[in-house]
Order: C-alpha cells, then sequence, then structure tokens
C-alpha cells in the first residue's frame, strides 16, 4: 500500500509563484508514473500534469509554459512548480501516483488534496 501526502498549497495573488510537493511512502514495486490533478468547484477533475519513470512529461494545454513538474526518484517524490498563476488556476490540486506491486498489481492512489487559491 503507498500512502501520498501533499504540501505547499495556500493563498498567492495573480501572477505569483507556488510549489506544490507530494511524498510516497509505503511498500511498492515500482512507481509507473506520478502526477497532479486539480479540481475547481463545480467542475471535473482534470489532469495539470504527470511525470512518468522515464521522465517524460504531459501537461494540460490550459499549465503549458507556466507549470514544470519534476520527480525525484530516489526519494519517491513529485513536486509540481506553479508561475504566473491566475485566477482559474483555484482549484484543490491532488497528487496521483499508479504503481506496481510486489505481486505484479498495477494500482493507483490519490492524495487527501491540497488547495490552491490565486486571488487579489
Amino acid at each position: 500500500q503507498v500512502q501520498l501526502v501533499e504540501s505547499g498549497g495556500g493563498l498567492v495573488q495573480p501572477g505569483g509563484s507556488l510549489r506544490l510537493s507530494c511524498v510516497a511512502s509505503g511498500s511498492f514495486f515500482s512507481i509507473n508514473t506520478m502526477g497532479w490533478y486539480r479540481q475547481a468547484p463545480g467542475k471535473q477533475r482534470e489532469l495539470v500534469a504527470i511525470i512518468i519513470s522515464s521522465g517524460s512529461t504531459t501537461y494540460a494545454d490550459s499549465v503549458k509554459g507556466r507549470f514544470t513538474i519534476s520527480r525525484d526518484g530516489a526519494e519517491n517524490t513529485v513536486a509540481l512548480q506553479m508561475s504566473s498563476l491566475k485566477p482559474e488556476d483555484t482549484a484543490v490540486y491532488y497528487c496521483n501516483t499508479k504503481y506496481g506491486t510486489y505481486t505484479r498489481r498495477l494500482l493507483e492512489v490519490w492524495g487527501q488534496g491540497t488547495l490552491v487559491t490565486v486571488s487579489s
């Protein structure tokens, strides 16, 4: 079982920056992907960015050029550096990982979420 703990949310002014971090702990054979999703009030949860074990990344069009995802494989952490934040980036941000177990199962787990509010 893997657990995810997120940190770094908060209130920031438009145009500002914020960094989210997520640490994975527990028993697993491999981490296949780590990523960030977000859910704004009244909207569905959407992909923000993911990074796979090879280091390849995928971003939502709305955050390209403003957000950067990175991973420290040795520490099983993933970070999301957010810059040029806009009010429409306001949402609860969730860390996600898909991982392999020692019994060859592929599982998925979510963090508890961290609120990011962009407002003046």
